[in-house]
């Protein structure tokens, strides 16, 4: 998802689970593409962020993105 829906120049299989996805060090995504990788996990898995607090915890790692739908779609609506 993260390849195909933001156009990455990096092939999936080098994106470790675990890299970060914003800042130095990691795959360097900005603000724009957290926006587009929102907009991509609402429309594949229904999941969204409701503000930049829960996505800088929800987007930090291909890990924490997976963790973060699971926890959304496993959890029943209150």
């Amino acid at each position: 998802m993260l390849v195909k829906n933001l156009m990455l120049q990096t092939p999936a299989d080098q994106i470790a689970d675990d890299l970060p996805l914003f800042g130095p060090g990691g795959l360097g995504l900005d603000s724009i593409d957290a926006l587009e990788l929102v907009v991509s996990m609402e429309k594949t898995f229904g999941v969204g962020v409701p503000n930049s607090e829960v996505a800088g915890k929800a987007l930090q790692t291909v890990n924490s993105i997976h963790d973060y739908i699971i926890e959304k779609t496993e959890r029943p609506a209150a």
